[in-house]
């Protein structure tokens, strides 16, 4: 070959090589049509809200840092909102999908959402995030896979099954938001569901086997509580479960005969299918409830005709049961596969804490109504969403930033209805406590970011408390479970600019006023910290004529 023709081929192999560093990550498209649909999981027909005819939706099935397109159409008679719950949005806020960052997609129009889970792997879902909507469905898994280069620290199963439970109300959701909205209370639930179902048909009967697996074989069980305010014990007849994955991390692979999943958290185990050739019974009973509810799914063995025993694994009772399981979580520090890192360093323990900021509940009565607060502030939704005022420059006509302090306000009774948004300065590390003084179990959400829960205790949250913190290899994650009087302490970097939602995950709370949300702004203005607004952004409120303020430098 020819000296030319020798640097011909080269160049050519280096633009080949150039082109694959920077092409485009993949991309998966969807067209998502939301109606309602009649159905009776409970034995009640009564109206949900299905994706393209499916209750549960269609499950997402993608790999790290895939874009995601979704044109959602929305088909409903009242506005509509989906959120992606635990994916980050590095940078983009704008596809959140919550009432404080987006303008609802209204009867008849259609939004189409792009988003990438950068740097994630691990088990999510989507939900419906305005008024009571999630109690009505309108819920789907996410499944993240590591990309083929990236081992992950156990051999491929067999299959992987997605397992969606939750509380299940036969109420509408119109009808309970209405009673919440007049003072009223929602009761406890009618029933559990797995995957849209209870268990047992119209005569009594067990449903049709919900997975199937063959002897010797393991398969992976996806499993996210998606209801509204109930903890949940999962157990699976006869086997034991590894965990391996949860939230999004990696854990050490402990073994249990039951889990406790708390409301929008998800876990990932390893089921080895070792026993009889028979069917067993996937088991998921309410927690810290006075009468315990139970529903069951068939799992079956290939070639078996046996039916599952019917007696089932017993429900732990307490919360000092759940506590010390929560303490056996540890996130796995030696595997390779893509794992949060939300604070730019593994050492989250070795950081110096830039401020602390403690979140207590409330349930209080505003007008002879009930409201539920954080730090005596009860959090209204406003007609122009936030992060849409603070964009346009238009946020000291819409709300007020720090209306809570960083320590609750014992003199705020009742509490105070309003806009409920607090800054966090740009890539600072910052501890959050949560302190529950009411009986009731709590369940903390922060979109936007994982976090370390490194503490959790019995009584209220002092300095000294931190001498119980894991500063080591506590589970980063998106959702954490507070015991009833009791604090969780997290922490975390705030390096994702945006407009966050932190948000009670039992639903009738967050519905009247337990939420706030966390402005992160970078003081550059650059892309490199956070994209413009997209350019198929829904306008409303005070933003629908205003022109589009200057783009953010490219620095």
């Amino acid at each position: 070959m020819s000296p030319q023709r020798v640097v011909c081929a080269l160049l050519a192999l280096l633009a080949v090589q150039l082109h694959t560093v920077h092409a485009e990550d993949p991309y998966l498209f969807f067209t998502w049509n939301v109606s309602y649909g009649i159905i009776a999981p409970l034995g009640v027909p009564q109206k949900v809200i299905m994706i393209n005819g499916q209750f549960p939706g269609p499950r997402i099935n993608c790999s790290s840092n895939n874009n995601i397109v979704i044109n959602v159409f929305n088909n409903l008679d009242e506005p509509f909102l989906l959120s992606w719950h635990g994916i980050q949005h590095r940078k983009n806020s704008w596809m959140d999908g919550v009432p404080g960052t987006n303008c609802p997609i209204l009867p008849g129009k259609n939004f189409t959402y792009h988003w990438q889970p950068k740097d994630q792997i691990g088990s999510y879902y989507y939900f419906p995030s305005l008024g009571m909507q999630k109690a009505a469905g309108g819920y789907g898994g996410i499944r993240i896979n590591s990309r083929l280069l990236i081992p992950v620290p156990f051999d491929p199963p067999s299959d992987d099954y997605h397992v969606l439970i939750g509380d299940w109300y036969t109420k509408s959701h119109k009808d309970m938001a209405r009673l919440l909205d007049s003072g009223r209370s929602i009761a406890r639930p009618a029933g559990i569901l797995i995957n849209g179902k209870s268990g047992k048909n119209a005569d009594g009967k067990d449903d049709a086997p919900l997975f199937t697996m063959k002897a010797g074989k393991v398969y992976r069980y996806r499993i996210c509580n998606v209801g509204i305010r109930t903890s949940l014990n999962f157990r699976i007849q006869g086997h034991n479960m590894k965990l391996v994955e949860m939230d999004g991390s990696h854990t050490v692979q402990n073994v249990y005969e039951s889990l406790d999943v708390h409301v929008g958290q998800c876990y990932s185990v390893l089921v080895t299918a070792d026993k009889k050739p028979m069917d067993y019974y996937m088991v998921v009973s309410t927690r810290f409830m006075k009468e315990v509810q139970t529903a069951t799914a068939v799992i079956h063995y290939a070639g078996s005709n046996t039916p599952p025993s019917k007696v089932l694994p017993e429900v732990p009772t307490g919360w000092g049961w759940s506590l010390n399981q929560w303490r056996s979580f540890r996130w796995n520090l030696s595997a390779s596969a893509a794992r949060p890192n939300p604070q730019g360093s593994y050492h989250y323990g070795q950081i110096n804490i830039t401020r602390t900021i403690k979140l207590v509940n409330q349930r209080t009565k505003v007008g002879g109504k009930v409201r539920y607060a954080i730090n005596g502030v009860s959090h209204v939704d406003t007609k122009t969403p936030l992060k849409l005022a603070e964009y346009f420059g238009i946020a000291e006509k819409t709300f007020e930033y720090n209306v809570i302090g960083d320590v609750p306000s014992a003199a705020r009774v009742p509490a105070l209805i309003s806009p409920n948004v607090i800054n966090a300065e740009f890539r600072t590390f910052i501890e959050i406590v949560f302190e529950n003084p009411e009986k009731a179990i709590q369940s903390y959400h922060l979109d936007g970011y994982s976090f370390f829960a490194a503490g959790m205790g019995p009584g209220t949250w002092t300095p000294q408390s931190r001498r119980t913190y894991n500063l080591l290899d506590t589970v980063s994650r998106h959702t954490i479970q507070v015991y009833p009087k009791s604090w969780t302490a997290i922490m975390l970097t705030f390096d994702n600019a945006g407009m966050w939602n932190l948000c009670s995950e039992i639903w009738d709370r967050r519905h009247l006023g337990q939420q706030l949300y966390v402005s992160v702004i970078s003081p550059a203005h650059s892309l490199r910290d956070e994209y413009d607004i997209p350019t198929n952004a829904l306008r409303c409120g005070n933003v629908l004529d205003l022109p589009l303020p200057p783009p953010y430098i490219n620095n």
